[in-house]
């Protein structure tokens, strides 16, 4: 609250005085007073009212003051009113209630709203498992269909085929839509343990073989011997969202190369020795001006207007995740192909005790 506006707001008292200063100084004068008395008397008033609006004043600002620190404080600042003391002025009590029952609205809309997200999402978890079933079931189907005809009808293979990577397809859009509904609490569904990169990896590569097979992607699997404290199962998702936008910003010979290096990570947001995993391919690559944006959601960029099928939840969802579980992501493109970066806390107390 700052002076001249609170003299703006003191402004009909401030002219009262006055007037009733003028006024009785008139009086005094037709009494015959002599003037020494009446600048006295007056002098006095004055004095008074101005010791008064500058003491009241300060103790005002000095409650709000604290008001507004109190409330600069709060994650929820709508609850303000629940900590706030009870005020004694009358209108300040009047905004007080206004404030309580304006509170506690919102308290019950909130509550609305979060009930109908949880049901939503507990919706659309039970659906994603339903939805499951039927695609593991027509992908057994395709297999084995796959493998009665294989040598007998060139056509009828194709198309089982091409069934089975739609199928991976519609597999992976459904891990997304539960991996996106369960990444508001990832600590409800996560377990954290050492697990070997290169096991992840291989599954990763069999839950997309028939995609890969189709494009004729050519996978590169340096040799891997590091083990690295994560969730098996997050992490696979997080390699398959990668693997599949390899694939689909991909070139005439498409290509994935995986590989890891140890290196101490000074300039990114996690520092300290990491085990970097690297996904490379040789695709289109990113622009230098989308590169910083691609993990925002819904963000597709100049890739985004070339491949219609882009909806920028993919980069989105895995940077979410890595964030966690406490990984790093990271990504790099100079024109053509790209290389994603996941990076690993190295634990040098297990390291050391595993030397041993």
């Amino acid at each position: 609250m700052s002076g001249k506006q609170y003299l703006k707001n003191q402004l009909p008292v401030i002219c009262l005085n006055l007037f009733g200063m003028l006024a009785l100084a008139l009086f005094l004068l037709a009494s015959g007073n002599n003037i020494q008395s009446v600048l006295f008397i007056a002098f006095v008033w004055l004095f008074t009212v101005i010791c008064y609006l500058t003491a009241a004043f300060f103790l005002r600002k000095r409650r709000l003051d604290k008001l507004l620190r109190m409330t600069e404080q709060l994650e929820e600042r709508y609850l303000i009113a629940e900590i706030m003391e009870v005020p004694e002025r009358a209108d300040e009590q009047v905004f007080y209630r206004v404030m309580k029952m304006a509170d506690k609205s919102m308290l019950e809309k909130i509550g609305e709203i979060q009930r109908e997200r949880k049901e939503y999402k507990e919706y659309i978890e039970q659906w994603v498992h339903e939805a499951k079933t039927p695609i593991t079931a027509m992908k057994l189907l395709c297999e084995n269909a796959h493998i009665d005809v294989a040598h007998s009808d060139i056509h009828r293979s194709d198309f089982t085929r091409n069934m089975l990577t739609e199928l991976e397809h519609m597999n992976r859009y459904t891990e997304q839509a539960l991996y996106y509904a369960r990444s508001e609490h990832t600590e409800k569904d996560y377990s954290i343990r050492e697990i070997a990169l290169a096991d992840v990896i291989h599954d990763a590569i069999a839950d997309n073989k028939y995609m890969l097979r189709q494009n004729h992607v050519k996978i590169l699997i340096d040799t891997m011997e590091s083990n690295v404290y994560t969730d098996d199962k997050w992490l696979r998702f997080i390699l398959d969202q990668l693997i599949s936008n390899a694939v689909k910003y991909r070139t005439e010979q498409p290509a994935i190369h995986f590989f890891t290096t140890e290196k101490v990570e000074e300039k990114q947001e996690h520092k300290g020795d990491r085990l970097f995993l690297g996904i490379e391919d040789n695709g289109i690559g990113i622009s230098p001006a989308d590169l910083p944006r691609i993990f925002e959601k819904g963000f597709t960029g100049e890739n985004g207007r070339i491949i219609q099928s882009s909806t920028g939840i993919g980069l989105y969802l895995c940077k979410r995740l890595c964030d966690k579980l406490g990984i790093g992501l990271s990504a790099s493109s100079e024109g053509k192909g790209t290389t994603i970066w996941l990076s690993f806390q190295i634990n040098d107390f297990i390291a050391e005790v595993q030397g041993e």
